[in-house]
């Protein structure tokens, strides 16, 4: 039988801008029922941005598909009643406010989940909960530059390099999306939710390539190498004729195959070149190597003589964001997906890279209007039309 893979769990999303929001987005894809809770009249940040005059902003739209809108201010205290009866029926709160804003509000997790011991409450702020940095605010390159990523992004003797796309911000999201599925299938076999305190610079600094580690265990410190990689050559990103390509080896059979690709097999025996180790000490040399060989050719050229079809050592093309909106192999997989809208006539989104054999798509394929659900979802809680009317006219939703 065909179904949704989260099915059946609600979350209350009171997140904003961009992690949380895609963490939450994450899960509507997967076919969670995503209530969005935002500010009335005024709506989360992110809805104002880049956009046709007068339209919500299309980073909004892209990372709240799928979801509902219902006005609620927190800060009334009508409102952190009503949110409270809303608690009653979630699976998880997602919140992503600066440490320690809801317990001011009066709504710590200890507090929803008196009112609701099933309910996961999962938390993203910039430095976590905990720590003594926890009341610092920060933003993806504030994320970035304390987790260690950006001290490993540049070109040596340069300055670091944040990395692109608000890379910080969408590896919290990650993180907070597998940390609410992880607490739902806990609370589901130990009967009690648990809270969830994530810092953005840890889930920075967990995927900063076993770094600590190597210098823990052999003093090796970080440089920023580009587009190179430490202890791998080739392993770069060159120009050809008509663009740029990414040539990377990790094997001696492969770096063996690349040799033969280029007409150089002599390449293979030579000293500096013979092993793995002997590569990566001598990774500049290697790299030039290969970099003056695709430059003499096109891309489709390299790609030609190193894919599939040829040698079969790992290349690509370097491709914009805008350029893959057309790209077949993105396309077949749907991960470019293309929605009619009300009044922008169609939006592109990102697909979810998670698609489950059999699995339905999201309920919802749009971004929601603000506050487009109130009646629905305020309704389950027994409130009228009378109600819904005073409360709004107060400013409550």
């Amino acid at each position: 039988m065909r179904r949704r893979v989260l099915e059946g769990v609600r979350i209350l999303d009171l997140t904003r801008v961009v992690a949380g929001p895609f963490a939450t987005a994450i899960l509507a894809d997967l076919g969670a029922e995503v209530i969005k809770v935002e500010r009335p009249r005024i709506g989360d940040d992110y809805r104002f941005g880049p956009a046709p005059e007068g339209e919500t902003s299309l980073s909004f739209q892209n990372i709240n598909r799928g979801k509902r809108s219902i006005t609620l201010d927190l800060r009334r205290e009508e409102g952190r009643a009503l949110f409270l009866r809303l608690v009653e029926r979630a699976d998880a709160v997602v919140e992503n406010f600066r440490a320690g804003w809801m317990a001011r509000q009066g709504l710590a997790p200890e507090v929803l989940q008196a009112r609701n011991p099933r309910c996961v409450v999962a938390s993203l702020s910039g430095f976590g909960a905990r720590g003594p940095r926890r009341d610092e605010a920060s933003y993806d390159i504030v994320a970035q530059a304390a987790g260690g990523l950006m001290a490993m992004t540049g070109f040596p003797g340069g300055p670091p390099v944040r990395g692109g796309g608000a890379l910080a911000d969408f590896v919290g999201g990650l993180y907070l999306a597998l940390g609410v599925v992880a607490g739902i299938l806990d609370r589901d076999r130990g009967g009690r939710a648990r809270a969830l305190d994530l810092s953005n610079q840890d889930a920075i600094f967990a995927i900063t390539d076993s770094a600590a580690t190597l210098f823990a265990g052999l003093g090796v410190r970080t440089e920023r190498l580009g587009s190179q990689h430490p202890f791998a050559a080739p392993y770069d990103a060159h120009s050809a004729r008509d663009g740029t390509v990414v040539v990377a080896t990790a094997s001696n059979r492969l770096f063996r195959a690349l040799c033969t690709a280029m007409g150089r097999p002599e390449l293979a025996e030579d000293p500096r070149f013979r092993t793995h180790r002997d590569r990566a000490r001598n990774r500049e040399e290697v790299n030039r190597i290969v970099g003056e060989w695709v430059a003499a050719r096109t891309v489709d050229e390299v790609r030609r003589l190193l894919g599939p079809e040829g040698a079969g050592v790992p290349c690509a093309r370097v491709e914009a964001p805008e350029e893959l909106v057309d790209d077949a192999h993105l396309r077949a997989r749907g991960m470019v997906e293309r929605h009619p809208h009300p009044r922008l006539g169609e939006v592109v989104f990102h697909g979810n890279p998670l698609r489950f054999e059999g699995a339905e798509a999201r309920e919802h394929p749009l971004a929601p209007e603000l506050g487009a659900d109130n009646a629905a979802v305020y309704r389950e809680l027994g409130l009228g039309g009378a109600e819904l009317e005073a409360l709004a006219r107060d400013g409550v939703i």
